[in-house]
């Protein structure tokens, strides 16, 4: 088989579509032109792009979003694997009630509104681990267990923004 009609192989990335421009009679010693022309994205890739990049933007504002979502299946995966592991999370519900009591001892609140975030705090905090032992022991998709962790997720993202923009 001559050089002429054999056929030469290109390495190209995917999604890289490449033109070749057979070489031309006359210059022996050139060496062939490679066009390569990229591909243009999908509008459907575009938009991912976009909202994958406003995520990682504002990755700390939503961080009550993200474990949030994480727990769903997380319990899911617990309820079907170790039932009894809702009998082990249970006793976790008092962690947040005695946070609020050594915060109190230690740092007695001086005011109402600091007294009151440590309250919210401690309710939401007992109410997320209740739901998680919950959850884990009758399924995420139990009864009233979705809504539970749908409340449980606006009031924590809410709390978290409201937190973020006053802490300074």
């Amino acid at each position: 088989m001559s050089s002429r009609t054999r056929a030469r192989t290109v390495k190209t990335a995917a999604g890289v579509t490449t033109v070749r421009i057979p070489r031309q009679r006359g210059r022996r010693s050139a060496d062939p032109f490679v066009v390569v022309v990229p591909e243009r994205p999908t509008l459907t890739r575009l938009a991912l792009n976009a909202a994958a990049r406003w995520l990682w933007k504002h990755r700390r504002a939503l961080a009550p979003l993200t474990l949030g979502l994480l727990a769903f299946p997380i319990t899911a995966l617990l309820h079907v694997m170790a039932w009894w592991s809702a009998l082990v999370l249970a006793p976790a519900t008092v962690v947040p009630a005695l946070w609020l009591g050594i915060a109190q001892r230690r740092r007695p609140a001086k005011g109402a509104e600091v007294w009151g975030w440590r309250i919210a705090a401690a309710l939401l905090g007992t109410s997320g681990l209740a739901w998680t032992a919950s959850a884990a022991g009758f399924g995420p998709l139990a009864g009233p267990l979705e809504l539970w962790w749908l409340l449980n997720l606006i009031a924590a993202q809410t709390t978290w923004l409201i937190v973020r923009r006053t802490a300074n």
